[in-house]
């Protein structure tokens, strides 16, 4: 988990020296981009495979073509080379994000799977502090290319970990690979990720290319449907969405996915430009969300064994809710500190919102069905993320240029003419201090809507999981081995 969690903050703070190398600034965005799109369409597809043909050989071969595409983007000779690989990178990237996330509830009782969601967790917390300082470390004292080979010794170690010590007992069901329905689920979900990323930034929402890329998304969309209903295998099942306990988890976690995006884009750019912190103080008020998360991702077990998956979720809901409008009401100029401890109740909520829903859902379904649950869940909060990214950049855009659109006569000569000047501006001084001032505090305004936002949000993820059932009918379980053998039997979790 280590491998796909660092490779997806790494890179961000050796941009100059590799841009310095290898050219093509304009492209490097998709440096970022192509990973999170090849990741995210693949994670439903490799949930279905684990489910198929075990968990081990699908995590053995995603890590090894995750260690292939790093050895090419180290190897990677201009700006192209390295985004091709980097999309490699992304394909074993979702294996390894599906498959770890499923064997976590192959392994464990529901009782012990919070404790294991909260290990899990916390190397997302310690990738988003060591991965920016170990990329920058890299950069400026060795080459930016081993930021992309340390990956090497820590995968083939993690390999031969898995080959030695993971045992899986299984029924094995060699039955017909859903192949067309695997591509048309990854044309489907690239196309319309791939719309929400450029949408807004390349073109206009409104523009004739948003317009084909998300008609090619719907006629993609009625094609998966059309055959998935017709495979023997499905990789996208309809049951997912006609279950209630699956249909309204998956929409919580799109909610949640959305509502992520608006502090891990926009907060730093607010810190550092409102709150006049440095780069990597910035980055510390950020992450200071990862202390709340797993701490509250391993006690959720106690609290959803006590009162239920679904209530469990509505208390990180309402947690959620609470460090959203908290944001709003700091007065200004707002404290590092009171930010920093607002994003610790936030990553408080997530965590509460994300485990009981997550160790719900694998306890509903048998070993067969698990990997495809566990897909369509973390599919559904990266999907929420592309969506977020679009919402609050269009939230964000909005009020910024509201501000530009009526500033006071006597400061509009002083002030950029496009939301994108704004930090330049402010960076390079060249304004005078009543100019800078009105500028931090247009960031600051925008800032604020989109924890508004993230309020609304947060209210609605609560109609969602009214949908989903107070008690969920989890599965019996024995231990057999390495895998959890399900009875017929099941019982109450919170009742």
């Amino acid at each position: 988990m280590m491998l796909a969690a660092m490779d997806t903050t790494i890179v961000s703070t050796a941009i100059p020296q590799i841009v310095g190398d290898l050219g093509g600034f304009r492209l490097f965005s998709w440096v970022f981009s192509i990973y999170l799109l090849a990741q995210t369409v693949t994670i439903p597809v490799y949930g279905k495979l684990s489910d198929l043909f075990g968990r081990k050989p699908i995590l053995i071969s995603g890590t090894l073509i995750f260690l292939v595409g790093s050895t090419a983007c180290a190897a990677a000779w201009d700006m192209m080379t390295l985004i091709i690989f980097r999309g490699v990178q992304g394909l074993g990237a979702g294996a390894i994000m599906a498959t770890v996330a499923t064997l976590a509830g192959d392994l464990y009782s529901v009782r012990e799977r919070a404790a294991i969601q909260g290990w899990l967790s916390s190397v997302w917390g310690i990738a988003a502090i060591a991965g920016p300082l170990l990329g920058g470390a890299f950069a400026e004292y060795i080459s930016w290319r081993w930021i992309f080979l340390v990956n090497v010794p820590i995968g083939i170690l993690a390999i031969v970990l898995i080959a030695m010590f993971l045992y899986e007992t299984f029924d094995r069901r060699y039955s017909r690979v859903d192949y067309a329905g695997s591509v048309l689920v990854l044309l489907a979900i690239g196309a319309l990720i791939f719309g929400l990323l450029q949408g807004g930034q390349s073109w206009p929402w409104l523009s004739k290319q948003s317009l084909i890329v998300f008609v090619l998304t719907l006629v993609l969309m009625v094609a998966v449907v059309w055959v998935e209903r017709r495979a023997p295998e499905p990789v996208m099942p309809g049951w997912l969405w006609r279950r209630k306990v699956l249909a309204g988890s998956n929409l919580a976690m799109i909610g949640m996915g959305l509502v992520m995006m608006a502090p891990n884009a926009y907060l730093p750019t607010f810190s550092q430009s409102v709150q006049g912190l440095g780069a990597i103080a910035a980055g510390m008020v950020l992450a200071s969300m990862t202390i709340g998360w797993p701490t509250s991702s391993a006690l959720s077990g106690k609290l959803y064994m006590r009162i239920g998956f679904r209530d469990s979720a509505l208390v990180g809901a309402a947690l959620v809710f609470i460090a959203s409008f908290g944001f709003v009401l700091l007065p200004a100029p707002q404290s590092v500190w009171a930010v920093a401890l607002d994003q610790v109740i936030l990553g408080a909520g997530f965590g509460l919102l994300s485990t009981p829903i997550l160790v719900g859902i694998q306890s509903v379904v048998g070993w067969e069905q698990r990997g495809v649950v566990t897909g369509a869940n973390m599919f559904s909060r990266y999907l929420g993320q592309s969506l977020g990214a679009a919402v609050f950049g269009a939230i964000f855009n909005a009020a910024v240029s509201s501000r530009l659109a009526h500033a006071p006569t006597e400061l509009r000569a002083q002030l950029p003419g496009h939301v994108d000047g704004v930090i330049e501006v402010l960076q390079s001084g060249t304004a005078s201090q009543t100019a800078q001032s009105y500028l931090r505090d247009t960031i600051g305004i925008a800032t604020r809507d989109l924890f508004i936002g993230m309020a609304v949000m947060a209210v609605l993820i609560v109609v969602i999981l009214t949908i989903v059932p107070r008690k969920f009918p989890v599965l019996a379980e024995k231990e057999i081995g390495a895998r959890m053998e399900d009875s017929p039997a099941v019982f109450e979790v919170g009742g």
